[in-house]
């Protein structure tokens, strides 16, 4: 596959990704700390929230994609720096999918009336409420996986020579963005980062270079 292919993939992939979709849905539908309004609102919107769970879906196995697409198109700069990067997108979607299973568990509880017999209403809060909790913990872990993941394609990207050195720091920053944003609940608790949604526009720069000027990208050369 040519660099320029791998480029186009990558740009289209991001660019067909539900995420924000789902991220827009999400927390409409389950409100932290509220099991009770949470059940509510899954119960009364099931086909809202089934929808969300499917973007998420869609968009993990867009990020497998992806990963395969920058690997080809980082490659040259450095392989073995370029599969870690890779990596570094592939665990992160497998951790979050492995928490989105627990948002499926929440959902085949509040549409199976006999769990509410079984259980009584309380505990089936509960069971809910710890559920939505585990999903927003593994998320987190993912997203600081995904921040690693931004800050080491940030750096392929600044030494390629084939793609402005100005999204590769954009990406490092947005990267940066992430970690301090999983990290802050436990190193810095009472700080206000509302600045940092600033840092993860480098994502959508990267986007549209990629479907814009992406296909004019040039094959490295036996010299280069």
């Amino acid at each position: 596959m040519t660099l320029r292919q791998a480029a186009l993939i990558a740009g289209f992939a991001y660019l067909l990704n539900p995420v924000t979709y789902a991220e827009y849905v999400y927390p409409k539908l389950v409100i932290t700390g509220n099991a009770e309004q949470t059940v509510r609102n899954i119960s009364t919107h099931g086909g809202l929230f089934l929808a969300a769970l499917f973007c998420y879906l869609v968009s993990f196995i867009g990020d497998v994609v992806i990963a395969w697409a920058l690997y080809v198109l980082l490659a040259p700069v450095n392989r073995a720096l370029s599969l870690l990067t890779a990596w570094f997108q592939l665990v992160y979607a497998a951790v979050a999918l492995g928490g989105l299973l627990n948002m499926v568990s929440v959902f085949r509880l509040l549409d199976t009336p006999e769990y509410l017999t079984f259980f009584g209403s309380s505990q089936l809060h509960g069971q809910v409420y710890f559920l939505v909790n585990s999903f927003q913990y593994d998320w987190a872990i993912s997203m600081l996986l995904f921040g690693i993941h931004l800050v080491l394609l940030g750096y392929l990207i600044y030494r390629s020579g084939y793609i402005p050195r100005i999204l590769g720091i954009l990406l490092a920053v947005d990267g940066f963005g992430w970690v301090i944003n999983c990290l802050r609940p436990y190193l810095f608790p009472n700080a206000h980062l509302g600045y940092l949604f600033i840092a993860f526009l480098g994502e959508l720069f990267f986007m549209l270079w990629l479907l814009i000027r992406g296909w004019k990208i040039r094959e490295p050369t036996a010299d280069s």
